[in-house]
This record gives structure tokens, C-alpha cells and sequence, in this order.
């Protein structure tokens, strides 16, 4: 039995999808649906029961839940602009670090969703070195609440029993309810339809040109095939990276919408909010040998062929979800 948390949101509802296509429908959807659309993320999807987050929980610690054998914790607030840090340190690190101890005190595979975000300005690198997490500085309290539990494994000794998953920048089919946090090829693909155009933060480091800006965006589809490769693997555990080992720029990833729509390139340069100036990461890039040296096969599609795929094949066709 296996349980994804966050299960109807974005990389949740993939990993479902795809599971469902390995030809396994045991699982248990985690979520909290609210009154959006993200549902709809499930309309396709096969699995045993969706619980509410607050009721698996309490479940779960209760041992009303039997033969589980591997969480997928994908669940959180990942909206980077919430600045309530009780929450966000109730749902992203206690909730997680109270799932966490029961499951390996059970015995269950316990996957966890850190994220790119706690490695701050990228000042001390990209490493997924469980060694150096103290050297980070996240930028934001999202950021500091996946940190927290990265921390606390650490301290623990807990890399050795579970796998914590730093994502970069993920983007793909199923991320429509996700409102500002879509990713920007979503945003740039509706830019265009609406104006022909995209807009592009300017640059503000004299150094580094508008639209210059760098990021490893990685496709959803290439993430949970990583995901499904751990679930076979139940000895590999550890921190790892989560990106295509590729940075890329603002500009190549609008490029990519506009050769993928068939339109003109058009990109116009805007002032990034003042608010953003001080805290905004100028470069990420994923250290990927980790998971390369624990023998991960998977091959990252390029930014060129994702956003191909994702806008032919989901944006504009009939049906956008996976």
C-alpha cells in the first residue's frame, strides 16, 4: 500500500498518474481539496481512498491504517509568499517530522519533498551534502520550514533510513490550480495567448543581463519517474537533488514557449517588485552525481523537448491533465 500526500496537487497527481501506469492503483490519496480546482487532478487518477490530511494523520498515529509500506510525503504549503511561520512550521516540518518518526518507527519507507529553496542565494553552493546543511541560509520562511526537517533528519541520524528530495524548478501538467506559484512556463504560455508577448523580470546585478537570470527547471514527468525508480530501490535513502543538472535562462525558457506555440518571439523586460529585489536567486543549478552515483537511470528531457511536450501535448490539446 502506498500513501502520496499532497496527492492531489501538482507533483502528487503525477506520481499517482504514473503509478497508475506501472499497474498499481493501491494507494491512498492525501490532500486537502479546499474549494479549487484541484480535483480535477484526480479525475483520471486510480487509488484506494482520499483522506483528508488532518484525519490521515491523526489515523495514521493511531494505527487505524494497515499494510502501508511506503509514504510519499509530497504534501505542504509551498506558497513562498505566506509569512505566517506558525503555519508554515505546523504544516511543513511538525506535520512532516511527526509522519516521519511513525513511519520508520513502523518500519515504512518514508519519501520526503524538500525543496531548492533551502539552499538560499546559492552563496554555499548546490551540494546535497546532508554534512553541510548548517551552511545554508534559506531566504524565506517556506524555504526555512522544508529546512527544519532536513535539519532535524541530520541531527538525528535519519538520512540513513529515509530520502529527503530537493526540488528545483518543476514544471508540467497538473500545476494549473496552483494560482502566482504556476510555473512560468504556464504563465508565459498564457502571456502569449493573450498578448503575443511574455514579460520578463529585469535584471538588477549590472553583471548579469534582463532576462539573464538562471534557474534548472526540470520537467514533472522526468521528477516522478525519479520518484517510482526510489520505490524499487528501498536501500537507497540520503538527501538528494532533484533538477536537470542543466541552468538555463529566463530568456531560453520563454524562447522555448514561443518555438513551442509557433509564435514570434516577443519578450518584453518589467520591474521586478522592490519587495523581491533584496531576496530574488540570480542562479540555481542541481548537483546531480548524488543520484547518479546511487544508480538512477533516468535521462532529463531538455528544456526545449518539456516544454514541447507540455504545451502540444497538454496546453493545447483537448485535455491538459495527465
Amino acid at each position: 500500500m502506498i500513501v502520496v500526500t499532497g496527492g492531489a496537487g501538482f507533483i502528487g497527481s503525477a506520481l499517482v498518474r504514473r503509478l497508475n501506469q506501472l499497474g498499481e492503483d493501491r494507494i491512498y490519496v492525501v490532500d486537502r481539496l479546499g474549494d479549487g480546482s484541484k480535483w480535477k487532478n484526480l479525475v483520471k487518477a486510480a487509488f484506494l481512498d482520499y483522506i483528508p490530511k488532518e484525519r490521515f494523520l491523526d489515523s495514521f498515529l493511531k494505527n487505524e491504517l494497515d499494510g502501508i509500506d511506503t509514504i510519499f510525503h509530497l504534501g505542504a504549503c509551498s506558497d513562498t509568499s505566506q509569512t505566517d511561520a506558525d503555519y508554515l512550521y505546523a504544516n511543513n516540518y511538525l506535520y512532516s517530522r511527526r509522519l516521519a518518526e511513525k513511519a520508520l518507527a513502523e518500519g515504512i519507507r518514508f519519501i520526503h519533498a524538500s525543496s531548492a529553496a533551502t539552499y538560499g542565494n546559492g552563496r554555499n553552493g548546490f551540494k546535497d551534502d546532508e554534512d553541510g546543511l548548517q551552511n545554508l541560509r534559506p531566504l524565506n520562511m517556506y524555504a526555512f520550514s522544508k529546512h527544519l526537517f532536513d535539519l532535524w533528519a541530520g541531527r538525528q541520524k535519519l538520512f540513513k533510513k529515509l530520502v529527503s528530495i530537493k526540488f528545483f524548478n518543476v514544471y508540467g501538467p497538473n500545476e494549473y490550480h496552483k494560482g502566482p506559484m504556476r510555473s512560468m512556463v504556464l504563465k508565459a504560455f498564457e502571456q502569449v495567448r493573450r498578448n503575443g508577448s511574455v514579460r520578463l523580470f529585469k535584471s538588477y546585478r549590472s553583471q548579469v543581463g534582463d532576462g539573464m537570470q538562471r534557474r534548472d527547471f526540470v520537467y514533472v514527468k522526468d521528477c516522478v519517474e525519479v520518484l517510482c525508480w526510489m520505490l524499487e530501490q528501498p536501500a537507497i535513502n540520503g538527501l538528494f537533488n532533484l533538477g536537470s543538472g542543466c541552468s538555463r535562462t529566463w530568456n531560453d525558457l520563454a524562447r522555448a514557449v514561443f518555438r513551442a506555440m509557433g509564435v514570434d518571439e516577443n519578450i518584453v523586460y518589467i520591474d521586478m517588485p522592490a519587495e523581491l529585489r533584496e531576496h530574488y536567486q540570480y542562479f540555481t543549478q542541481a548537483e546531480m552525481q548524488k543520484l547518479k552515483s546511487a544508480g538512477c537511470p533516468v535521462i532529463f528531457r531538455s528544456l526545449e523537448e518539456a516544454v514541447e511536450d507540455y504545451i502540444q501535448g497538454y496546453l493545447n490539446g483537448d485535455d491538459p491533465y495527465l
